[in-house]
């Protein structure tokens, strides 16, 4: 561990981004501070609380960013927000472009937030929240259809992701640092044996 701690440090930012009904007070959310704060206790660690409401979320992301340096910015993001670290890499790629980490991204969401049409509740801050067929269309204008630089993501899949299906992540990334494993579910068990390097991978 004291080989990536040492590394000379590049990265000043890191943001991490949760899934659809997920928080800051996630498991992999508090693993990656607690990782963050013992090895890089001089980077920047940013966890928004991302609304349930698409549009408002990505408002809330990209006046994060408009403040960051985003050439010396690291983005990991769990399955919604694998898929919207992705917007944001793209989007901003120029240059030294950020990197990300997705752990079981969403791919194609807006064919999924059909079936979440409605009213929901979020587990973790209980915010009400209402998806509505506009949210959907809002995803599909975020989509990326071809990555521009697939060598700035590595994408972290388990087999038996109950929520999506991992094959889709393993053909958008292909070209990526792809790491799948057997078995496991859609919360990415083992998350933090991983996290060395999830660091050493932005930090590179």
């Amino acid at each position: 561990m004291a080989s990536i701690s040492q590394t000379k440090p590049y990265m000043h930012h890191l943001v991490y981004l949760h899934g659809f009904l997920s928080s800051p007070h996630s498991l992999k959310a508090q693993q990656t501070i607690s990782f963050a704060n013992k090895h890089f206790p001089n980077l920047n660690v940013h966890v928004p609380e991302l609304p349930g409401d698409i549009n408002k979320a990505i408002e809330l992301i990209d006046n994060l960013l408009a403040t960051l340096a985003l050439s010396h910015t690291g983005f990991i993001g769990s399955s919604m927000g694998g898929f919207l670290a992705t917007y944001c890499v793209e989007k901003y790629a120029l240059g030294n472009s950020p990197k990300a980490v997705l752990v079981n991204p969403a791919v194609e969401p807006f064919k999924l937030l059909g079936n979440y049409l409605g009213q929901h509740v979020n587990p973790y801050t209980n915010k009400a929240f209402a998806i509505v067929p506009q949210h959907i269309v809002k995803l599909k204008q975020l989509y990326v259809n071809e990555l521009a630089a697939p060598a700035r993501y590595k994408v972290l899949l388990q087999t038996h992701d109950e929520t999506l299906d991992y094959t889709l992540a393993a053909k958008k990334y292909a070209a990526s640092d792809l790491v799948i494993e057997q078995g496991g579910n859609h919360s990415f068990v083992g998350y933090e044996v991983h996290l060395p390097s999830v660091f050493k991978f932005l930090f590179a």
